[in-house]
């Protein structure tokens, strides 16, 4: 057990080096081809990632990280994540993505959001958060999906970067055998990267945003 926590806490670390019922259509670039889905909270919107491995359904907790949510649908909206990849990868731990091209090329992002990860959620399974570097809030465009349950990322004080934890704002309601394909990926170096990053390119293609009329 205490093996088990070291490691997590190790990879917790590591993770500061990189940053009504209404039924409604999906906004995207390519939302005259997607379903509907019915979205029951006007504060819970839903989004789909289409990836090169499946369809990840998400749903999203604006009634508790705001910020987080509203800068994540922003980047959606706006088209940001489309062609993006998952760059990080660490089975048994989480993946992540959002904020590099297929070439491994930086994307420019807009200024950090706030950091919530004192908002009472926990990086459980299947949840995602807010990537960020040592700073708290330095958060941009990247997220992470927890692969495992990983409570040494979630907020304990606001005395240091590490203890201040990861934002929580939001779930996996669908395609959690997705994200268990893409942990189970296998990985290797590639610049910039000198660990961890998906050695056959993992994408996200498109990614449809549904919303509860008000």
């Amino acid at each position: 057990m205490r093996r088990i926590s070291f490691i997590r806490h190790t990879l917790a670390t590591c993770l500061f080096a990189l940053a009504g019922s209404n039924i409604v259509l999906a906004q995207s670039a390519d939302s005259a081809t997607a379903d509907t889905i019915q979205v029951d909270n006007v504060n819970r919107p839903q989004v789909v990632l289409h990836t090169s491995q499946g369809d990840i359904q998400l749903e999203l907790f604006a009634d508790r990280a705001p910020n987080s949510v509203n800068n994540f649908l922003k980047y959606a909206e706006d088209g940001y994540y489309n062609g993006t990849i998952f760059h990080r990868v660490i089975e048994g731990f989480m993946i992540q993505g959002g904020g590099f091209s297929a070439d491994m090329q930086r994307k420019q992002t807009r200024n950090p959001v706030t950091n919530e990860a004192d908002n009472g959620l926990s990086n459980e399974r299947g949840t995602i958060a807010m990537a960020r570097t040592g700073d708290p809030h330095s958060a941009t465009s990247q997220f992470f999906i927890n692969h495992n349950d990983n409570n040494a990322l979630d907020h304990r004080n606001k005395n240091t970067g590490q203890t201040w934890g990861y934002a929580v704002f939001g779930k996996v309601l669908n395609g959690m055998d997705v994200v268990d394909a893409i942990a189970a990926t296998e990985t290797g170096p590639i610049p910039p990267f000198g660990r961890d990053v998906p050695m056959e390119t993992i994408s996200i293609d498109s990614v449809d945003v549904f919303r509860a009329s008000q």
